[in-house]
């Protein structure tokens, strides 16, 4: 962080506080702090401040209130890898604005666990109430490649590509199921390296996988 940066991060953290202090009634305020202090991976913060914010806004009944501050515990968990935590948080969801949110960190959560079959199932959820937001598409994709299934896979890829094409993972895992699929798929590999260099050099080993993978099947999938 540059010192400019610093500098402006904290005068919003002032900012913030401030609001707080002068209108302690409005939720909105805590979580955007709460938010910021997880960011900054200032969590023991951040958690002191949504458990505060909690106690202020359950006892009232006010729902908005508490799902909002709900879901930014469950944002700071997931961040900290406490996957679980998270999902119990994600789970009480019950405003209809975050559900679409709540349903795609729902999947995110779970393909963090490796339970993909979960995450498509949340995915899916998210997805009909979302159905252009390229993140669910994404979880969707990489939860079917993780899974073999590879056809469903380059649905997804392909559904984000068409207006997303300077997504660097979408095209690497787009060349990987082209890869798995039989398809030319060197296109995808050179853009995603040129789109992103630093992410293509740590996913290339996922290249020689599938390859080995393959050699072993004897062959292409064909799913």
């Amino acid at each position: 962080m540059t010192e400019k940066v610093q500098k402006q991060t904290e005068q919003l953290i002032h900012r913030l506080v401030e609001a707080i202090n002068e209108a302690p009634d409005k939720f909105n305020n805590y979580y955007d702090l709460g938010s910021l202090l997880t960011r900054l991976q200032d969590y023991e913060q951040a958690e002191e401040l949504f458990m505060k914010a909690l106690g202020i806004f359950e006892p009232k009944g006010d729902q908005k209130a508490v799902n909002l501050l709900k879901y930014g515990l469950g944002n700071l968990y997931y961040s900290v890898g406490h996957v679980d935590r998270a999902i119990s948080y994600y789970n009480q969801i019950e405003d209809a604005k975050l559900k679409g949110d709540a349903y795609l960190m729902l999947a995110q959560s779970y393909m963090k666990k490796q339970a993909y079959k979960q995450a498509v199932a949340y995915g899916l959820t998210a997805l009909d109430l979302r159905p252009t937001d390229p993140e669910i598409a994404q979880v969707l994709g990489d939860s079917c490649l993780a899974l073999g299934e590879f056809k469903p896979a380059k649905d997804y890829y392909d559904r984000i590509l068409k207006r997303h094409p300077g997504r660097a993972d979408t095209q690497f895992n787009r060349g990987l199921v082209a890869m798995a699929l039989g398809e030319p798929y060197e296109s995808f590999l050179t853009q995603a390296k040129q789109l992103d260099p630093d992410y293509y050099a740590k996913s290339e080993q996922k290249i020689a996988e599938i390859e080995h993978t393959l050699q072993a099947l004897g062959g292409h999938d064909e799913k």
